[in-house]
């Protein structure tokens, strides 16, 4: 039987982590915990103004999740978490060591479009550049799969599964 994974779903603003997140812990039988609700006020006012967060804005907002995530090991989870530098997710992984990432990948201009029909969100299309700028992908040694954004959530979701199964079946065969 596999040990539930703790699941990150990454990627810059618009990439569809917060509609993928619930569906992918629905589809797993976990729980989902939503990224920017671990963010202090301070963190949602300055990018509500537009201003891009700084590391150190980003540090206790980090440092929240992957206690989140580290309370789910062995149990299973699914939190959202743009976690768009390698020292992000390094600082994730210091806290929450099982996590594996499912970073959501994409078009710019299909980011944007979507970006531009939300409703109610404090990210504003402008810190997209910024966003995309600061991006760096998985590297090799991280454990995770990318997926693309585009189709519909279900489709994405699907593709996500299959992925995560793949990486955990990899990981399985390799101790």
């Amino acid at each position: 039987m596999r040990t539930p994974q703790v699941v990150v779903v990454m990627g810059v603003a618009g990439t569809g982590k917060t509609t993928i997140g619930p569906l992918l812990a629905a589809r797993l039988g976990v729980p989902y915990a939503e990224g920017d609700d671990f963010h202090p006020q301070a963190n949602i006012d300055k990018m509500s103004a537009g201003i891009p967060l700084d590391d150190a804005d980003r540090w206790p907002w980090l440092e929240a999740i992957g206690h989140w995530a580290h309370g789910r090991a062995g149990l299973g989870g699914v939190v959202s978490s743009s976690a768009l530098k390698r020292s992000y997710r390094d600082r994730l992984r210091a806290v929450a060591p099982g996590v594996v990432f499912l970073h959501l990948t994409g078009d710019r201009q299909l980011i944007e479009e979507r970006m531009s029909q939300r409703q109610g969100h404090f990210m504003p299309t402008a810190l997209l550049d910024s966003q995309f700028a600061t991006l760096q992908p998985l590297e090799p040694d991280e454990a995770g799969v990318a997926v693309d954004v585009s189709g519909s959530p279900q489709e994405i979701t699907e593709r996500a599964v299959q992925a995560l199964g793949l990486l955990q079946d990899t990981a399985g065969s390799a101790q």
